[in-house]
């Protein structure tokens, strides 16, 4: 049974950072994409950052881009997310998400297989 945990979220004022980290356990990151997306209160989640575990190519949203970045450590099974230069309209649920394919064309798919059940950002002014 994959089980995927996430911890690292807090309250944090604008300018600092947090780290956000996604154990997962009964899944192994071979060939797959991994990501963090976010929902905001009565929003549809959406995407924030991918990487495929094959070639660790990246994506991230444009609102983020610059400012967060994902990593991978494989022999510990755990996705990363380092956010720096945190804003205020950072603050959302995030979730980490696992077991999504690999196109050559178009990179990660946003068919991910394995969801956490999410960890609060907030993110005061």
């Amino acid at each position: 049974q994959v089980q995927l945990v996430e911890s690292g979220g807090g309250s944090v004022q604008a300018g600092g950072s947090l780290r956000l980290s996604c154990a997962a356990s009964g899944y192994t990151n071979s060939g797959y994409c991994m990501g963090w997306f976010r929902q905001y209160p009565g929003k549809e989640r959406e995407g924030v950052a991918t990487i495929w575990s094959a070639g660790g190519n990246t994506y991230y949203a444009t609102s983020v881009k610059g400012r967060f970045t994902i990593s991978q450590d494989n022999a510990k099974n755990t996705l990363y997310l380092q956010m720096n230069s945190l804003k205020p309209e950072d603050t959302a649920m995030y979730y980490c998400a696992a077991g999504g394919s690999w196109s050559v064309v178009g990179g990660c798919r946003i068919d991910f297989v394995y969801w956490g059940q999410g960890t609060q950002v907030t993110v005061s002014s």
